[in-house]
């Protein structure tokens, strides 16, 4: 199963330090956060040059890897796929959790966009239920602080138990502050991060916890596998199942959902998202003061005219016109210089080639 086969590199290196060298003694670190949410530019300013990037095995999805040192600490660090949250729906999301569950990264940095930080404070809950420590990056910054947000960093690492950074990647600043708080955080041994789902999920969670804690060979946090047998996640019912003793907690945890969704009169995946909503959202609320009416930011004026209801077609129409004009009548001039140069090529190869089977392969 998926969740229990550990995912190994299997990736040619480019110029850097070798892997080898950066990983032993190394502080692994694993970045994850939204798609858009400028995750890929605060690895560039992490790593610099020093990467190198594959495909996990079996899967076409993009592995990189790269290496920092600093304050004497050897870092290697991992982008992990873009996701929105970890409930394995997709294969990006599946790949993301699993590095996380199989790799046990030293330390996880959770990119937030702050412009959009509701949002993106529901992966960031998900990523404290798989107890890691968590550092926390509020990126582009800059861009929130122009829409007007005011957000209380040190209140939201509070309610979450973490430290909480700026940073505005596009401008590389900050990078050093979140170097040093990485520093500091895989060395701070925290209270694991507990989200309250309400006293009936709570009492479920309990039970299928307490059989999954007599199962031996069990190395993963036990409540939040409890979280996700509730959650129906068939990877991780796969991989209990593949267990000694894992059938009966499978089948415990089945009878649990179905009382519980009897119970809520909702299904349980659906209640314990909701949940988690809820709770971000109270904590939303909480660090950020919004003016009474956000002012419009220049794509919304520009949206404002494209997605109109009656000019709306025909800006787009007059549009595809103009770029199939463009690709046509302005498109025609280089292609007549490429075919002139390529014409030329041939000539002076030609001229200068026997001939032979290779004058055939490149004249021709």
């Amino acid at each position: 199963p998926a969740l229990l086969a550990p995912v190994r590199l299997r990736a040619s290196r480019a110029p850097g330090r070798p892997p080898e060298r950066a990983a032993a003694g190394a502080i692994v670190v694993a970045l994850a956060g939204n798609p858009n949410s400028g995750k890929t530019t605060l690895f560039n300013n992490l790593t610099g040059a020093r990467q190198h990037v594959g495909n996990y095995p079996g899967v076409t999805v993009e592995r990189r890897e790269g290496f920092r040192r600093f304050q004497g600490k050897d870092l290697v660090l991992v982008d992990l796929p873009g996701t929105y949250s970890l409930t394995a729906h997709s294969l990006d999301e599946l790949v993301a959790r699993n590095v996380i569950i199989n790799e046990k990264p030293d330390i996880i940095v959770n990119i937030l966009d702050a412009a959009n930080l509701e949002r993106n404070l529901y992966l960031a809950v998900q990523l404290l239920e798989l107890e890691r420590p968590v550092v926390l990056a509020l990126n582009m910054a800059d861009v929130a602080e122009k829409m007007g947000l005011a957000i209380d960093d040190a209140l939201l690492g509070r309610k979450l138990g973490i430290a909480v950074v700026r940073t505005v990647g596009n401008r590389n600043q900050g990078t050093e502050d979140l170097l040093r708080t990485v520093i500091a955080a895989a060395a701070d041994i925290r209270r694991p991060f507990r989200m309250d789902y309400g006293p009936r999920i709570e009492a479920g969670i309990g039970r299928v916890s307490e059989q999954l804690a007599a199962l031996a060979e069990v190395k993963y946090p036990l409540r939040w596998l409890a979280i996700k047998l509730l959650e129906n996640d068939q990877d991780v019912r796969r991989a209990v199942g593949c267990l000694p003793g894992g059938g009966q907690v499978l089948a415990s945890a089945e009878e649990a959902r179905a009382a519980l969704k009897a119970e809520l009169g909702d299904d349980l995946e659906l209640a314990m998202a909701e949940s988690r909503y809820r709770f971000v959202s109270e904590i939303y609320r909480a660090i950020v003061a919004a003016p009474g009416e956000m002012p419009p930011t220049r794509s919304d004026s520009i949206d404002r005219i494209l997605t109109h209801r009656l000019l709306g077609l025909p800006i787009f129409f007059g549009v595809m016109w103009l770029l199939f004009n463009f690709v046509f009548t302005l498109g025609a001039y280089p292609q007549d210089w490429i075919e002139q140069g390529i014409r030329l090529l041939v000539n002076a190869l030609g001229s200068h080639m026997g001939e032979s089977d290779l004058k055939s392969l490149v004249v021709d």
